[in-house]
């Protein structure tokens, strides 16, 4: 997290998981409204910058869309750090790419420079009738992991600029909660100062609403 020269913010946030399950449609869903039925798998890493308003301050969101496949993972790993917001994607028809979700996560801890602001990301709901993972597994798994959860289609738009409004929304109010309870400018505010762990109290994730139909 950074200011930019303007005053306002600009938050780098990282979208992860395994390869194919969609993370190039989400972002591109997200920045451009489009989709590409024959995206083709990324090539280490690529970002797109999305600004937002948020209580009348300018935010820019600098999106980084990390390839998926494991012999890109050494080569992307050093893009995790600076970053503030996550989101770990998988793909409902495709069980293997849930049981990767840990091991993302596990990643994103290793080589982020602080606390994350992290959302679960079900992609494809669209697809209901070939779904491998239920709605109901992956509230259950982003209860056990702090996170925030979402199901989401990035061919329909379904939930996908909600997903990334909530996770900058999530970092934003984190990092105005802590300038004001700090008594340095915070022009001198570091990521590693920033905290992102939501109060034990606060179930707000739990009431982001999923695909459903």
């Amino acid at each position: 997290m950074e200011e930019d020269g303007g005053g306002g913010y600009l938050f780098k946030i990282v979208v992860i998981g395994d390869s194919a399950v969609g993370k190039s449609n989400l972002l591109s869903r997200f920045a451009r409204d489009e989709f590409d039925p024959n995206s083709k798998a990324t090539i280490g890493v690529e970002f797109q910058t999305q600004e937002v308003i948020i209580d009348g301050k300018e935010v820019k969101a600098q999106i980084w869309d990390t390839a998926g496949q494991e012999r890109f993972r050494a080569v992307t790993s050093a893009y995790y750090r600076g970053a503030v917001g996550a989101l770990v994607v998988y793909d409902i028809t495709r069980r293997t790419t849930f049981e990767s979700v840990k091991r993302w996560l596990d990643e994103l801890n290793t080589h982020s420079d602080g606390k994350i602001a992290t959302m679960l990301v079900g992609n494809k709901c669209d697809l209901e009738s070939i779904r491998d993972v239920s709605i109901q597994e992956g509230k259950e798994l982003a209860e056990e992991e702090g996170l925030f959860f979402m199901e989401t289609s990035a061919l329909d738009s379904t939930n996908v600029s909600a997903a990334f409004d909530v996770v900058i929304r999530e970092i934003y109010v984190n990092v105005s909660r802590k300038v004001l309870n700090s008594d340095s400018h915070k022009g001198e505010l570091s990521v590693n100062r920033i905290s992102l762990v939501k109060n034990d109290g606060d179930k707000s994730w739990s009431n982001v609403s999923c695909c459903s139909r």
